[in-house]
């Protein structure tokens, strides 16, 4: 496998910055950046949180970026929602605005303007689901996912390896044969090495979509 040819902090920092220049819905002017080892920490304020996940986004679009780091405050204005209007906001929510999620499904409780979610799902997807339904309520300032997948039953290890081991051929047949794949007791573990961190995603995203997937353990390495 080629090795990725890295680029120095001082260039990825740039590059960071700029686009969070590039993103419509970030003010980049209020973040500020700094990456060392290829992780990029951003701090500052903006706000409001969905604008804060966007900024997160943007920084692991950039090519070189390992990984990032949240040091973003989320302000809002004077007019703040209290902890008990969100926690209604929120399982009005659930009951009536997503069909993704079981309903009763997802408990809310909320403090400081943080939503924390708990309760059990089948799904990956429908946790990720939860999490995005309340991300989006106008003066939250973060999200706390607590939310678990059920045990799974009668799944063969072997048959779910192969399942997700075809599924990255379908998706990325450049970097899959890379690729190792185990799963024991629910949970995914991937090793081996790629070029990019998009690709690291990539794989990790596609042994989620199996059935009977609790955990994924993403020990897939950059080359080099």
């Amino acid at each position: 496998m080629t090795e990725i040819q890295h680029r120095p902090d001082h260039q990825l920092k740039t590059a960071v910055t700029e686009e969070l220049a590039w993103t419509p819905s970030v003010n980049a002017e209020e973040i500020g950046v700094t990456v060392t080892d290829g992780v990029a920490t951003l701090s500052g304020h903006v706000g409001t949180y969905p604008e804060k996940e966007e900024a997160l986004r943007a920084a692991t679009r950039v090519h070189g970026v390992t990984t990032t780091a949240d040091k973003i405050l989320v302000r809002h204005g004077h007019d703040v929602p209290s902890d008990v209007d969100l926690a209604r906001e929120a399982m009005i929510v659930f009951d009536r605005r997503t069909v993704v999620v079981p309903k009763d499904s997802v408990q809310v409780d909320v403090r400081d303007q943080v939503i924390t979610l708990r309760g059990s799902v089948d799904w990956n997807h429908q946790r990720e689901a939860a999490r995005r339904a309340v991300a989006a309520l106008p003066g939250i300032s973060g999200v706390r996912n607590l939310i678990t997948l059920r045990p799974p039953t009668g799944i063969s290890p072997a048959d779910t390896t192969a399942k997700i081991t075809a599924a990255l051929a379908r998706h990325a047949p450049g970097f899959a044969q890379h690729v190792e794949v185990g799963f024991e007791d629910g949970q995914v573990t991937l090793t081996g090495e790629v070029l990019t961190p998009a690709e690291r995603r990539s794989a990790e995203q596609t042994a989620w979509f199996a059935p009977g997937v609790v955990a994924v353990d993403n020990q897939v390495k950059l080359a080099g």
